[in-house]
């Protein structure tokens, strides 16, 4: 059965979402900008979303988790929530 760990950054829009892409691709730290920034209560570990399997996260959010490079910083990812940088931790198929 296919499983993923990601850690994410969540944000209310698309603008604050790509900076803050642009620093971590810039070389920031992903925990550090998701401690500062996520209005996700996981922000506090880091933006860290634990092991889950498909279905268990909206649509968006899946699609990117169980087809994206791992380790690759991706986004932003629209859901009802705002908006999301993604990073895949690890994934199995």
């Amino acid at each position: 059965m296919k499983k993923a760990s990601a850690r994410h950054i969540l944000v209310p829009d698309e603008t604050s979402c790509t900076k803050l892409k642009n620093q971590i691709e810039a070389g920031e730290d992903f925990a550090e900008v998701a401690k500062q920034h996520s209005k996700c209560p996981s922000g506090k570990q880091g933006g860290a979303l634990g092991e889950f399997s498909p279905g268990q996260m909206v649509r968006e959010f899946d699609e990117v988790v169980f087809s994206g490079d791992v380790g690759k910083v991706l986004g932003p990812v629209k859901t009802q929530f705002g908006y999301h940088l993604i990073e895949i931790t690890q994934r199995t198929d």
